[in-house]
């Protein structure tokens, strides 16, 4: 509890990009990604905040609803916005569907357009071969990610409604805790 209200202290301070830069400042230089795909850019590990790791998500779309697990126990619950056209599962590039199904967070970028961001693996091989079907392209950068770093509403606009393209939003402060908790390669599911 003490890590939240200091979270948001500094989001509400703007002192958040300064504990991302003093903590983290090599790996973050380091940021797009290493070999493998993963980052390699992260804030103090899980155990220097006493946070457990969790080892899946699970995102209702109809409660909206993000749920981090460990064990099939859940550990922290939060409120997502989803996309413009959140019901059913993503089809196309531009349908402003959040995609369904089973995935993998496979990349995180702590200098997106948006406060930190770890990339859903949309589209799967299903996915592409259903676009392939339609004669339409699947689409893709699918990210959990908190708000925008240049925003063009106001705060409760963001918190309130269904705004992105097609990924999962959370608030800046849920945004920190859920990176710092999810290690690369969560499986990640989403149901309607």
């Amino acid at each position: 509890m003490r890590l939240l209200s200091f979270v948001a202290t500094m989001l509400a301070t703007g002192l958040c990009g300064l504990l991302l830069a003093a903590s983290t400042a090599s790996a973050m230089e380091a940021a797009v990604s290493d070999t493998s795909g993963y980052s390699t850019a992260r804030l103090p590990a899980i155990s220097d905040f006493g946070l457990p790791a969790v080892d899946t998500i699970l995102v209702r779309k109809r409660e909206r609803r993000m749920y981090l697990m460990r064990q099939g126990e859940i550990l922290r619950t939060y409120r997502i916005s989803l996309g413009l056209s959140p019901d059913g599962h993503k089809m196309q590039e531009g349908d402003f569907r959040t995609p369904e199904g089973k995935y993998r967070l496979i990349r995180r970028n702590p200098r997106s357009e948006y406060f930190l961001s770890m990339e859903v693996s949309y589209p799967n091989e299903e996915d592409v071969a259903r676009a392939r079907k339609l004669g339409v392209r699947p689409g893709g950068a699918i990210m959990i990610h908190g708000l925008p770093n240049t925003p063009r509403k106001g705060i409760d606009y963001y918190l309130r409604n269904d705004w992105t393209d097609g990924c999962i939003a959370v608030s800046n402060a849920d945004m920190v805790e859920i990176w710092m908790m999810t290690p690369p390669n969560t499986p990640i599911e989403i149901v309607p």
